[in-house]
């Protein structure tokens, strides 16, 4: 059983920014002949867009200055590996890494595998079409956790989809729909101090337990190009279902409504969103989809 992981390493290096999202962490149990967890490794601890995001929660620790743990358990029969790939481009110049295990002399019957997925929709959808979070897995199993990273690609407020979770043989409507975006994150009303136009709200980022608002970003912090640092406004949250999960029998299907609010106008809108879904099901095996090559996942 796999109990803590930590990771630091660099951001930056001779090749360019972006290492947490280029750097790839790949996790095999037991005889499987696909992963359960490929995903990148600043995104799987939580720090999305490849920029160090402090989170405290139950499930993760980004601490000063990088220091990235995972307290998810991580069981494994007979045997576990885990590997990061190096998509960026050149050398590294360091990683240091611990990995905390105890063994078993059995597990309880029933007990199931972490999975993790990542994947993005990068503004190029159609209007109405919703950001897939997870699907194509077969049950049973058991979601804890959503990782949301939504580049603002339009003005005004960005977050009145739904959450939805489409359990089993759930078709047109799924058992879990959601009120909006804050509200499946445990905010309200937009993450910010007040709702209103004067004077202008400023946004109020928050990490707990099982839930946080824990990255907003608009400035550029890389260093690496002698241009202005504006960008995009970036938004980073979690969700931990721990102490709720969300159990399936034979298959799951999540996915994140696109809608925005100018202010009692609703409308449909295309931002950049990338999302790391973890759950744990009985097959150890990974399904067949696969991490996008890596010039398809360079932040905004």
């Amino acid at each position: 059983m796999i109990r803590h992981l930590w990771f630091t390493l660099a951001r930056v290096t001779d090749e360019g920014p972006n290492v947490l999202r280029n750097l790839v962490l790949v996790m095999t149990w037991d005889d499987a002949e696909r992963p359960a967890v490929e995903v990148p490794i600043g995104d799987f601890f939580g720090c999305g867009f490849a920029e160090v995001a402090y989170q405290r929660s139950a499930a993760m620790l980004v601490a000063p200055n990088g220091g990235l743990n995972c307290y998810l358990p991580m069981p494994f029969a007979s045997r576990a590996r885990i590997e990061l790939h190096n998509e960026h481009g050149g050398e590294v110049p360091y990683v240091f890494y611990q990995i905390d295990y105890s063994l078993e002399d059995s597990l309880p019957q029933g007990t199931m595998s972490l999975h993790a997925q990542w994947r993005r929709t990068n503004g190029d959808n159609a209007l109405g079409e919703d950001h897939v979070i997870l699907e194509g897995v077969s049950g049973p199993g058991s979601y804890v956790g959503t990782l949301v990273q939504l580049a603002q690609l339009e003005r005004y407020w960005y977050g009145e989809g739904e959450v939805k979770f489409y359990i089993d043989d759930d078709d047109a409507l799924p058992t879990i729909a959601g009120t909006g975006l804050e509200d499946y994150i445990g905010g309200a009303w937009a993450f910010q101090d007040h709702l209103g136009a004067v004077p202008p709200p400023t946004p109020q980022p928050f990490t707990a337990l099982y839930a946080g608002y824990h990255q907003y970003v608009t400035e550029d912090s890389s260093q690496v190009s002698p241009y202005l640092t504006g960008m995009p406004p970036l938004h980073g949250m979690y969700r931990w279902h721990l102490p709720d999960p969300v159990r399936f029998t034979r298959a799951l299907r999540v996915t994140l409504q696109q809608i925005g609010d100018r202010g009692g106008h609703l409308f449909e809108r295309r931002d950049d969103i990338a999302s790391v879904a973890y759950w744990y099901q009985m097959d150890p095996c990974g399904g067949s989809y696969r991490l996008p090559p890596v010039e398809e996942r360079r932040p905004r």
